[in-house]
């Protein structure tokens, strides 16, 4: 008998936990956040001079050369203190963000500031125990942990970080697993908004959770507390404290949110349509200049803040690493004329869609809710994107748009169309 072949795949996952670390711990974690800091800080001035001088990019290994002369300086020997492993990592992350740049993936690098974003990284040397809840970091020694779930595979790095007062450590893994086979055979499309944050081509409605909106008194009453304190005083620090955890809160309830949403849609639906909707674009300023001062500031001020507060960007990346560990597909299909176009007849008319709520054609007297029908022209959009692929066909990327009297839902041929293969 011939042996099946089981296809198998690599899969990373970070595990996150909050550590219970000593008090001797806590300062130690301290003092190698703030020389992770350092280093990156003045490797960046560096760069930055080299630059100025008509130099060329200073890579890795020079820069790591440079790294042991600061160790063994008398000025800088403190460095010494710290593992040299994290050190070298937030020289591999100031290079990363200098190709993010060159790539255009990202702005140019900026200098980190004290306190916001602390955390350092070690790419080998630990060790878990997880069966006393404990974790090995050099220099640091066993260090206990919340241990809320098992970590599966083997451990790549292990990353530490402060947020709210608090330590946590995220212990990314490998590990083999069978290829997927998502159960669902189902296609959907998905409509975003503010007030509804996602409307399902199948009339499946997720109203928005609104986490910055439920706290903004909260928070802006904290926020003005603490601005009557002298700053960097005892006091001060006490009120910003507060400020932190408020918006630790925000964000958790957010993430929150997004992850029983994202869970729930991948969990039913094989391949998901969404719109490629480009979010930092959409949630600019209008406030312009004072030549050029802009139109309707307060009203794109509110609409701004509230797009920022359903976490689209976040939504999309959730949607795309689910679907690819449950073996479905993500498909971006462009926005335009989504939600002007009448899925009956095909009619494009910015007058079919005269408010935010209800859709009426012009034409043909179609009538719907406007997120559901702008959710079922993104599914069309996606069937064609699909046909396309299958086919050989180049056709626009928009193509399917309107061209269909569909009304959307699963798709009985679709073991015939194929999913492909992520």
């Amino acid at each position: 008998m011939k042996e099946t072949k089981i296809l198998c795949m690599k899969r990373r996952q970070a595990f996150k936990y909050e550590l219970v670390p000593t008090g001797e711990q806590q300062r130690q974690m301290r003092r190698f956040a703030s020389s992770c800091r350092f280093v990156y800080n003045k490797a960046l001035a560096l760069q930055k001079t080299n630059h100025d001088a008509g130099g060329k990019f200073i890579g890795y290994v020079a820069m790591a050369k440079q790294l042991t002369a600061w160790r063994n300086n008398s000025e800088t020997g403190w460095l010494a203190d710290t593992p040299a492993q994290p050190l070298q990592q937030a020289l591999k992350d100031l290079e990363q963000a200098y190709k993010n740049f060159f790539a255009k993936r990202a702005d140019f690098p900026r200098f980190k500031k004290k306190g916001r974003h602390e955390s350092f990284r070690y790419p080998q040397g630990c060790k878990l125990d997880q069966a006393n809840n404990c974790l090995f970091l050099p220099k640091l020694g066993w260090l206990r942990y919340r241990n809320s779930r098992v970590v599966l595979g083997a451990v790549k790095n292990v990353t530490v970080s402060q947020s709210g007062g608090k330590w946590y450590v995220s212990i990314q893994t490998e590990r083999e697993v069978p290829e997927p086979v998502h159960p669902s055979r189902s296609i959907v499309g998905i409509d975003v908004g503010v007030a509804r944050f996602a409307t399902l081509s199948d009339g499946v409605v997720f109203t928005p959770r609104n986490s910055f909106k439920r706290h903004e008194r909260a928070l802006a009453k904290v926020q003005r507390a603490m601005s009557r304190k002298r700053k960097f005083s005892n006091n001060w620090k006490k009120a910003k404290t507060k400020v932190t955890k408020l918006h630790q809160k925000i964000a958790n309830v957010r993430r929150d949110f997004l992850h029983k949403t994202s869970h729930e849609i991948c969990k039913n639906h094989a391949i998901i349509v969404i719109e490629d909707l480009q979010v930092r674009n959409m949630s600019k300023s209008a406030a312009g200049t004072k030549e050029k001062p802009g139109r309707n500031v307060r009203a794109k001020s509110g609409l701004n803040k509230s797009i920022l507060d359903q976490g689209w960007f976040e939504f999309r990346r959730q949607l795309e690493y689910k679907q690819a560990w449950r073996g479905g597909q993500v498909i971006a299909v462009p926005p335009q004329n989504t939600s002007r176009t009448c899925p009956v007849c095909g009619h494009i008319a910015k007058e079919n869609r005269k408010d935010q709520a209800r859709f009426k054609c012009v034409r043909c007297g179609f009538e719907g809710n406007a997120d559901v029908v702008g959710a079922m022209n993104i599914l069309r959009a996606g069937h064609a994107r699909l046909a396309c692929e299958v086919n050989g066909a180049v056709r626009p990327s928009a193509a399917g748009t309107h061209r269909s009297d569909s009304r959307g839902g699963s798709i009985p041929r679709l073991s015939t169309v194929g999913i492909p293969q992520l």
